[in-house]
């Protein structure tokens, strides 16, 4: 059962939902697409209460803002004030004054120059929480043709070389499991139906181009469904994300990167939010990078980071349902 990090964090919400609105780096399209969501919500949504944070220097007017250090203009300072706002959410999450963070795009080189050893939000957040497991899952409730698609990456930033090497039954098993549960508690599907999406082309028709469909994924499918888990596959990939957008599955787990966010991006861009499952709180992001190429020229698409606080905000929700449900 989901649950909050306090008590005064489920009374916190009897009149409203409230989440951490991160900036992301200070270079990018983050700051001022904040600011566009949090006026929009305004009028869309006065119940979501945003609290918004990032560097000194940086608040828009008109809302609370929790200022940082100032950034200095490099590149390792981009990546110190990014991370520390994103640690003063944790911290607001996990005292129960906020319900949920939403954080802005970051860039991974700052991240590490600023001394962060973490690829991306969802490491640095499991290191943040100390939680034993987490799931990106790429969620989009509607998409360019219409139907929904959510994708689990079973593996996240790392390099397609190491990808074969990282795969094995249990991971495949233990993320499966948490999207199963995450799909059943949060978005009130009983019994999630999931697709295990093939590394190898063709589902390696046999063991002719690699054997991880057999050696790996198969047992992972038998144990899995031994568990009481629906699960098919695996399924090429040429054909499982036409399938989940027909309805067939309520989810596709990706074994990586790219063979997973290639197909939701062409489907879903501006409508996509990455979930972090396993956390004691909600999080999303929206499914765009900092586009620094776009920053301060007003043509950046709040779409995304939109759906982001939209997702958010009826995810809290549904956690405060379930806990007082409980008490």
């Amino acid at each position: 059962m989901w649950t909050f990090a306090s008590r005064e964090g489920v009374e916190a919400l009897t009149s409203e939902t409230a989440l951490a609105l991160t900036l992301g780096d200070p270079r990018g399209i983050g700051p001022e697409l904040a600011a566009r969501v949090a006026n929009h919500f305004k009028q869309e949504d006065p119940d979501i209460r945003l609290v918004l944070l990032g560097p000194e220097g940086m608040a828009p007017d008109g809302f609370d803002y929790r200022a940082g250090d100032a950034w200095d203009g490099t590149q390792a300072s981009a990546g110190a004030v990014a991370a520390a706002a994103i640690e003063s959410a944790v911290e607001l999450a996990e005292a129960g004054q906020v319900a949920g963070i939403v954080t802005g795009p970051i860039h991974k080189p700052a991240l590490i120059e600023a001394g962060w050893d973490v690829p991306g939000h969802t490491e640095m957040l499991q290191q943040l929480t100390g939680s034993r497991r987490v799931g990106m899952l790429m969620c989009a409730e509607r998409t360019r043709l219409g139907p929904p698609l959510r994708v689990l990456l079973a593996t996240t930033h790392i390099a397609l070389r190491d990808v074969a090497g990282r795969i094995t039954t249990e991971l495949l098993v233990d993320q499966a499991e948490l999207l199963a549960a995450s799909l059943a508690e949060a978005w009130d599907i009983p019994a999630p139906r999931l697709a295990l999406c093939a590394l190898n082309p063709h589902a390696s028709d046999q063991g002719l181009f690699g054997d991880e469909e057999t050696t790996v994924m198969e047992p992972a499918v038998e144990a899995l469904r031994g568990r009481g888990v629906s699960v098919e596959g695996p399924i090429p990939a040429d054909t499982v994300f036409s399938r989940a957008l027909e309805g067939e599955f309520d989810a596709v787990i990706a074994p990586y990167h790219d063979v997973g966010m290639a197909p939701f991006k062409a489907v879903a861009f501006g409508y996509g939010v990455n979930v972090t499952l396993g956390l004691p709180f909600v999080r999303t992001s929206p499914d765009h990078g900092t586009a620094f190429d776009l920053a301060g020229t007003g043509k950046a698409d709040p779409s995304s980071m939109m759906e982001a606080v939209r997702l958010a905000a009826r995810l809290a929700r549904k956690r405060f349902d379930t806990a007082m449900a409980g008490v």
